[in-house]
Parts: C-alpha cells; structure tokens; sequence
C-alpha cells in the first residue's frame, strides 16, 4: 500500500480528508481506490501531453484494471496494490469502467449543451466512485447505491461551481449551454472571467440543482447503513458548507484562488461527523433549507 498511500497524503483534496474517520483497514482500502483515481484523472487532465496519448494511458488504466478485477496480474503497481481490495469487496469492473469513460469525456468534451449531458459526466466521474466507496465502507440496504449516485451528482456539481474560473483558463465551460442561454451569459465571458449579475443568476440556479440532489442523498440514506457511510456523510458536510461559502460570495469565483474551507472549518466539521457517528444521530449534516 507504499505508493496508494503516498499518492493520497500528497493530495490536499476533500475527499481523502474524509479518511480519517474511517477504521484503518477501510482507510488503506480507500486509499488504494483514490490512488487509481487520481492516476487516471491526471492522465486524462495532462494537458501537455497530446491528446491521443492521453487517450491510450486511459485505455492502458482499463486494460490493467480489468486484469485486476478478472484475477490476471495487473502491470501498474497501483493496480497491484489495489488488486486485494477488489477481491475483498467485490468492485466490479463495469463500474471502472464508467469511470474512465467519464475522464475520457474530457479528452472530446468542452462544452455540455444541458444538464442531461453534464449529468451523465457527474454520473461517470462522482456517482461511480460513491458506487465504488460505498461497498468498502460496507453497504447492507440495496437504497444505498441511490445514496450514492445522488451524493455524488451534488459533490460534483458543488466542484463544478467552485472550479469556474479555473476551468475557463484550460478553455473548458461545465456549465451547460442551455443555462447560460437562459441567462444570457455568453461563453467569451466566462473563458474572460467576467463577473457579473447575470452569471450569478447562472450558479445559483445551478446550486439550487446541487441541493437538491444533497436533499434527495440526505433522505435516501437508509438508517441501517448511516453509520457505515459516516466518510460520506463528512463529505456531504464539507461540500454542503462549500456550497454556502459560494452562495455567499454570489458566485464569484473568478478570483486567483479557488474559494476553499480553511482547516479550522474542515477540522470542525470531523469532529462533529465523528460525534454524530458515536452518538448514532439520525439525521444528515447537509441538505437542510
């Protein structure tokens, strides 16, 4: 587990923030899961590489990954870390797959013409990994796995508000064309960075879609799985206070910093996540009016 766990402390993401609940068996476990994500992901965002190559790293990761699921000997050394962990908990290759379907999608895709099409990104590249996760933290009710598609989906458009500007320097709008039609927001001026009612009007509506899929995560979650998913609730938590730090700036994200919690805030929300397990609490820390 050398190299996943390497892979993980190195990043700063929120996603591996939410580890630190977990059990350590099921830390190293997901550890190992977001190693493999992180490598395809960055082989599909590595922008100096041309395309075509990038093209076939990803089917290099699908080829590997299938000999891991399939008990061949995969070639990458995070694929043979993973390997066991695959074995353990059963993740199914279909599910790989979807997910380098959805990096893939950044290898053609610049634009989304409406939310069908962006939702099947976030499907691909948030809900699958939900899918994935939730069967190491040990998933017992079939409801689970809607948890998890709709908690992904609100994560992945919460990200996609947040990361705006710092999209629109690598020329990509997320944001669907309809959208920006509806509130006559040009794409020139989202790739200029312009801030402006308009484009607020734009985020908001779009993060009213994100809570609703925190709302319908928040009342999918069945009870005899909340303890089991407490990773996930924290994730929900800090994405849901990232959602709130955004609709407070009125969506400006133009600036030359992403907008982020600050560790006092994330490490806030640990502990509460911590407690909320402990004491066995029934209800969600996201998803509220």
């Amino acid at each position: 587990m050398h190299h996943s766990r390497a892979i993980t402390r190195k990043s700063a993401s929120n996603l591996a923030l939410a580890f630190v609940v977990l059990p350590r068996a099921k830390r190293d476990a997901m550890s190992a899961l977001y190693a493999f994500c992180r490598e395809v992901d960055d082989a599909a965002d590595a922008e100096s590489v041309p395309v075509e190559k990038r093209r076939q790293q990803l089917a290099d990761w699908r080829t590997d990954i299938r000999r891991a699921c399939e008990n061949q000997t995969p070639e990458f050394v995070i694929n043979q870390e993973f390997q066991p962990i695959i074995h353990k908990y059963h993740l199914p290759f279909t599910l790989f797959d979807e997910l380098i379907k959805g990096c893939e999608m950044d290898l053609d895709i610049q634009r989304y013409e409406n939310f069908e099409q962006l939702e099947l990104y976030c499907h691909r590249v948030a809900s699958v990994v939900g899918l994935l996760s939730i069967e190491i933290f040990g998933c017992q009710n079939p409801a689970c796995r809607d948890y998890a598609v709709y908690l992904g989906k609100a994560l992945q458009l919460t990200n996609i508000l947040r990361d705006v500007g710092t999209d629109a320097g690598r020329g990509r709008i997320y944001l669907p064309l309809s959208e920006l039609k509806k509130f006559n927001v040009s794409p020139d001026e989202i790739l200029r960075h312009e801030y402006s009612e308009r484009f607020a009007q734009l985020a908001a509506g779009v993060a009213e879609r994100a809570k609703n899929f925190y709302r319908l995560a928040r009342e999918t979650l069945p009870a005899e799985d909340r303890r089991s998913m407490v990773a996930a609730e924290l994730m929900g938590s800090v994405y849901w206070r990232l959602l709130q730090k955004l609709e407070r700036q009125r969506f400006n994200v133009f600036g030359p910093r992403p907008v982020r919690l600050h560790a006092g805030q994330k490490l806030t929300l640990i502990l509460r996540s911590w407690c909320r397990s402990a004491m066995g609490t029934t209800k969600s820390d996201y998803g509220t009016p």
